[in-house]
């Protein structure tokens, strides 16, 4: 389901951070770490996160200019990164390419013009996660003890399971699908310089006067990342009638149609693949000079780049006591 659909219907309301001290949140690695890659790209000469045999590592900058706002607010993240592709996402997958793949066409076509504005612009459009972001972000989060959670499919399926049965206090995304997937609460805006935003799955069901089953129904007629919607059908007419018809099946009936793979798409939903094998009670026992030496010395990245990011975060566990986790 789009996330202008999504957002039409769900249940949002800006928070402080007050409100979210001493808590626990299952962050969507992929979402939360592909925002802070653009954002460096965009606005840092690419030499500065290239290494010399050419691998870029513009992540590292992200994490350590990103990771500090959890700490110093007393709100400690638990990273949850995606498994594999499930097949029905296929399809947006292969969207998501042809869309990286155009974008990549346009910067080579703004550098040869010499555009630098439109280059830096789509410099950031055409980033990917590669396997050494994959695994560089991995070995930075260890020698920080940062925890980490690696789901079986869909990273926001287990950020919405580990807040459903309560192991963390809120699912953090930017993508509505959490709300789908059972998160009671989730926090976004995560990235942003103001306030988080929390979204809130019962006040959402309330106001909207459905199920969690028809909420999901609501969101295949639009249309998410898993199949296409009905032509024509919004956030307001999917209420509507699933309201006026029950169910999917109701709706479908009625409009004389079908939607393939129906029946797959809501059980993902209702019964996603999640795991239960991970522990993060521990307390958090960075080692700063092991951190810094592995992304300045290993990975090349310059010390000031990266400085104040580090001091602020021994600042910020030296002032909110997440070193002390029970």
């Amino acid at each position: 389901m789009g996330n202008a659909d999504l957002r039409a219907l769900a249940s949002i309301r800006e928070v402080t951070f007050d409100e979210l001290e001493g808590t626990l949140v299952a962050v969507d690695a992929h979402n939360w770490l592909y925002r802070y890659l653009t954002t460096t790209v965009k606005f840092t000469d690419e030499r500065v996160y290239t290494t010399g045999d050419g691998k870029e590592v513009a992540n590292l900058i992200g994490i350590v200019q990103g990771l500090p706002k959890f700490f110093e607010h007393d709100l400690t993240p638990v990273f949850v990164f995606d498994g594999g592709v499930t097949e029905l996402k296929s399809d947006e997958v292969q969207r998501r390419r042809e869309k990286r793949e155009s974008a990549e066409e346009q910067l080579e076509d703004a550098r040869d013009r010499g555009d630098t504005i439109a280059a830096a612009r789509l410099e950031a459009r055409t980033q990917r996660l590669t396997d050494v972001i994959q695994e560089t972000t991995r070995g930075l989060f260890d020698r920080l003890d940062v925890p980490y959670v690696e789901a079986p499919a869909e990273g926001e399926a287990q950020c919405a399971y580990m807040a459903r049965i309560g192991d963390v206090d809120y699912a953090g995304s930017e993508d509505y699908d959490t709300l789908l997937f059972g998160a009671p609460l989730t926090l976004r805006q995560l990235t942003s310089s103001g306030n988080p935003e929390l979204m809130d799955l019962e006040t959402t069901l309330a106001e909207l006067d459905l199920t969690l089953e028809q909420l999901v129904d609501v969101a295949i007629l639009c249309g998410t990342d898993f199949n296409e919607g009905i032509s024509g059908v919004g956030p307001k007419t999917a209420v509507r009638e699933i309201k006026e018809h029950g169910d999917l099946w109701g709706v479908l009936d009625a409009r004389g149609t079908e939607i393939p793979d129906a029946e797959q798409v809501r059980q993902l939903y209702f019964d996603p693949p999640v795991t239960t094998e991970y522990e993060f009670d521990d307390p958090i026992d960075p080692d700063f000079p092991a951190a810094k030496q592995y992304v300045t010395d290993e990975w090349e990245i310059p010390t000031d780049e990266v400085a104040r990011g580090f001091e602020r975060l021994e600042e910020g566990l030296t002032q909110t006591g997440l070193d002390r986790w029970t």
